[in-house]
């Protein structure tokens, strides 16, 4: 009888389909092994699997039995073979999160991890203590996250970051400078030393042409000049002001001194034609304002998601403080250009100038394999970072605004990056990507409203 049954079991063998090796050793099995790590929901986007994932965080990771909080991520699988992409968004995910590629991913053909930074809403400690949202805090929180995926993903690790996420990746960098293999900042500003800021000044005083500057700063006056009859248009709005800027009338002063800054880093110096003149109506100009730089965002409903943002900038990050000369005479809260005036009460809090200046020193002299890009008209890079001689290069993408990316450079440029981003992850030269028939969206990890 054992005679018979070894004799079916070896014919048995012989005519079943082989099992792959990789079935039993399946990515979401992998996944789940992970300590900490949850998987919420997975698609299979053509071509790809993707997946929703938290990742159990000490909310102090100087004190990592101090409690803890589940942090949201998610993960764009193609292959174990393939390069990692690391994006760091630098503020929260979509509500519910779709597949998408940035430019790096498409240019390497690479898997992609996007995070969401703690603090932004629901990746945020309950009770939150926010003196846990610094700059080392949340590269704590990517590290672990790479050290974890790293079990399943043992290939090149690329960084990536639009704006306050490519700040986010520099300080990462700083930090944990083993992580990842090379970084690509895009937009990215440097607020080094924030008292500091003529370099903002400077910006404004010469982008675009003398035409385009002199209507811009001709419908901030034309708005100031028009508060009387403008503020009560915002205050029946049916906004409330209460538990951030105040009133109604300090809201509107600060969405006029935005105006400019927003026309910038949105728009072109083709859009110059759109701007009102000055004999245009109260309705043209409260409506371009609306258009260009938001009437909601200064407002207590428009704030609260990016309260993150603001603490972390009047705590570490700085602020760009303008002059306003051109409006000195109509202006009401001379002060009140600041982070904090975007903040409750019980935020605000007073300015640390060191770790920024720390970064900046570490990134000229220190860092490797770190690739910026800039806007040539995008105000937020007046202030850039400066990277060293260590295998980094900065380039600037000539007419571009905030969205500015490697395939706005000239196209020499271009190639350089390209070129240089792919042999830091490992990939030929020479890899055909899918770019021009891929199935998925592009993601330009840019907040959709501000920085």
């Amino acid at each position: 009888m054992r005679r018979l049954l070894t004799v079916l079991v070896s014919v048995m063998a012989l005519l079943l389909p082989a099992i792959p090796a990789a079935a039993a050793d399946d990515l979401l099995d992998r996944l789940t092994a992970i300590p900490g790590l949850t998987v919420v929901s997975q698609s299979a986007p053509t071509g790809y699997r993707f997946f929703v994932l938290t990742y159990r965080q000490p909310v102090d990771h100087k004190r990592p039995n101090a409690g803890t909080y589940e942090q949201r991520l998610t993960l764009l699988h193609r292959s174990t073979d393939a390069p990692v992409v690391l994006s760091t968004s630098g503020y929260g995910l979509a509500a519910n999160p779709q597949p998408g590629r940035t430019e790096p991913t498409r240019l390497l053909d690479a898997n992609q991890v996007s995070v969401e930074h703690r603090f932004f809403t629901p990746s945020r400690p309950a009770p939150a203590d926010w003196s846990d949202l610094t700059i080392w805090q949340e590269a704590s929180d990517e590290h672990r996250i790479v050290t974890a995926l790293k079990t399943i993903y043992s290939t090149k690790w690329i960084q990536t970051g639009g704006s306050k996420g490519g700040m986010t990746s520099v300080y990462h960098r700083r930090f944990y400078p083993n992580d990842v293999d090379g970084v690509v900042a895009y937009v990215a500003p440097n607020d080094s030393l924030n008292d500091l800021d003529s370099a903002y000044d400077r910006f404004f005083a010469t982008v675009g042409d003398a035409a385009c500057r002199s209507a811009l700063n001709g419908v901030q006056r034309e708005a100031l000049k028009r508060r009387d009859r403008l503020v009560p248009r915002l205050a029946a709005s049916g906004f409330s002001f209460s538990r951030t800027v105040g009133t109604a009338d300090r809201s509107f002063e600060l969405t006029v001194l935005d105006t400019v800054w927003a026309f910038w880093q949105y728009s072109l110096a083709a859009d110059c034609a759109s701007v009102p003149p000055a004999t245009a109506t109260d309705d043209e100009i409260y409506d371009w304002i609306d258009g260009v730089a938001g009437w909601s965002f200064y407002t207590d409903a428009g704030l609260e998601p990016y309260w993150p943002y603001y603490y972390q900038a009047a705590t570490q990050l700085g602020w760009p403080s303008l002059r306003f000369t051109h409006l000195r005479d109509l202006r009401r809260y001379p002060g009140i250009y600041t982070a904090n005036s975007s903040l409750p009460a019980e935020l605000r809090s007073r300015h640390n100038p060191f770790p920024m200046i720390d970064v900046d020193l570490w990134v000229r002299t220190a860092s490797q394999r770190m690739m910026f890009v800039y806007g040539e008209n995008d105000p937020w890079g007046a202030e850039r970072f400066a990277p060293s001689r260590r295998d980094s290069a900065l380039y600037v993408a000539p007419g571009a605004n905030h969205g500015a990316n490697i395939s706005r450079l000239n196209p020499d440029e271009a190639a350089e990056a390209t070129a240089t981003l792919r042999r830091w992850a490992g990939v030929p030269a020479t890899l055909t990507t899918r770019a021009a028939a891929d199935p998925l969206p592009f993601e330009d990890m840019l907040d959709p409203r501000r920085h």
